[in-house]
């Protein structure tokens, strides 16, 4: 268990910039506390004391913000960060090294009971307000862009974008020896590409009817700016 917290508080370390010391974060990392508590509260779930492990992840929900059901399984360094309203249900599983911004849901959709929530594999970063629901898996070393939605499984080595989330494979694939994935602004606009590879092909079509492209469509300029009067702003 002390090899286990020391690895957690290494891993808030090592991914948040703004950490100082061990001791900062011990004390004040409302992550950590979700973790170690939820830890606790697992430890006691498997003792066959579920009502003191319940009542101990409500409390350590109304301190951190955090809900995590003490069923749940975490894996070795799993980082919370910014720790305000993260939810993971009872019968997730999430695996080592692993980092989890705030908003993100680790979600089922069934009533029954059987496995009905995410497992999600080594090194996945879940990025700002995803919501990841189902019993599906995501693959090792993938990424998730913040406020996917992802209602299927995830290949490893994977980039999620989206509402459904849309599923990008890396051209270059991240491994376990790589420093942790956190560069969340590198996403990539499957609807702009898309947009932008629509409006080439119209106009190749209006060059190849009338002699000349570019008619009143709208588009953004070269430097990815929208404008004109079609905009009520």
């Amino acid at each position: 268990m002390l090899r286990t917290l020391q690895r957690d508080l290494a891993s808030a370390r090592e991914r948040d910039p703004a950490a100082r010391s061990s001791l900062e974060i011990a004390i004040c990392y409302s992550g950590v506390h979700a973790v170690w508590s939820h830890r606790i509260c697992h430890w006691l779930w498997h003792k066959d004391l579920k009502l003191l492990a319940r009542a101990g992840s409500s409390l350590a929900n109304i301190v951190t913000g955090v809900d995590i059901h003490p069923a749940a399984v975490l894996g070795q360094g799993v980082f919370i960060d910014h720790a305000t309203g993260v939810v993971i249900g009872e019968t997730a599983e999430v695996g080592d090294d692993v980092t989890i911004y705030q908003g993100v849901t680790l979600g089922g959709t069934s009533l029954d009971r059987v496995k009905r929530h995410p497992t999600i594999g080594n090194r996945v970063t879940i990025g700002a307000g995803a919501k990841v629901l189902g019993a599906i898996t995501i693959g090792d070393d993938s990424r998730i862009g913040a406020n996917a939605v992802v209602v299927k499984s995830v290949p490893p080595n994977s980039v999620v974008v989206g509402v459904p989330g849309q599923i990008i494979a890396r051209s270059r694939p991240h491994r376990a020896s790589d420093r942790p994935d956190l560069e969340s602004a590198f996403m990539p606009d499957l609807l702009g590409a898309s947009l932008h590879s629509l409006l080439g092909r119209v106009d190749e079509l209006e060059m190849a009817v009338a002699g000349h492209g570019h008619g009143h469509d709208i588009r953004p300029s070269e430097a990815g700016v929208w404008s004109g009067e079609d905009f009520s702003i």
